[in-house]
């Protein structure tokens, strides 16, 4: 569901797919081969949302932006189930895993990993190619390129082949 609020309207025309149930509204732009899956919701109503080229928001994801504090994901960015990026800024080649949080303000450094039910907390910077964990999200050590190259690829090879073929499916009632 695309939903027009207070005069913006979410640019998606350059998905790659949209599930039928995500929701996406206000000031939101989907870059070339992004994905929104089941049950997500991206929300611009305060401040823009800008999802750069292949990106996955995966199901149940939410994406919100707050007063001064929009939300940038950056280019091969993969939003794990259930995660929550809240007003902050995630740069390229980043899995925020599942039931993962980030909060207003948090910067988020080029191929980190944030594991599963970790809590970036408000304002924390995570320099690139970080391991975060815990609650609150603690640096444990530095991923190495082969490890960054091999969490992009995972992801990108499932989202980009999946979104595909689901943009060709069609809903059987």
């Amino acid at each position: 569901m695309l939903v027009e609020f207070k005069g913006m309207a979410p640019d998606v025309s350059q998905a790659s797919y949209i599930a039928p149930n995500a929701a996406i509204c206000g000031d939101v732009t989907l870059g070339e081969g992004s994905s929104v899956w089941f049950g997500a919701a991206i929300r611009g109503e305060v401040a823009p949302i800008r999802i750069g080229k292949n990106n996955n928001v995966q199901d149940n994801a939410t994406l919100h932006s707050d007063h001064d504090c929009p939300i940038v994901l950056g280019e091969r960015v993969s939003v794990g189930h259930n995660a929550v990026v809240h007003g902050a800024v995630i740069e390229n080649d980043v899995t925020v895993g599942m039931h993962a949080t980030v909060l207003n303000g948090a910067v988020i450094g080029a191929g980190s990993m944030i594991a599963a039910g970790a809590l970036v907390k408000e304002r924390q910077v995570i320099p690139p190619c970080s391991l975060v964990v815990g609650v609150p999200g603690k640096v444990v050590r530095t991923l190495d390129a082969e490890a960054v190259a091999r969490n992009v690829a995972h992801s990108q090879e499932a989202y980009i082949a999946d979104a595909q073929e689901y943009a060709r499916s069609r809903v059987v009632e």
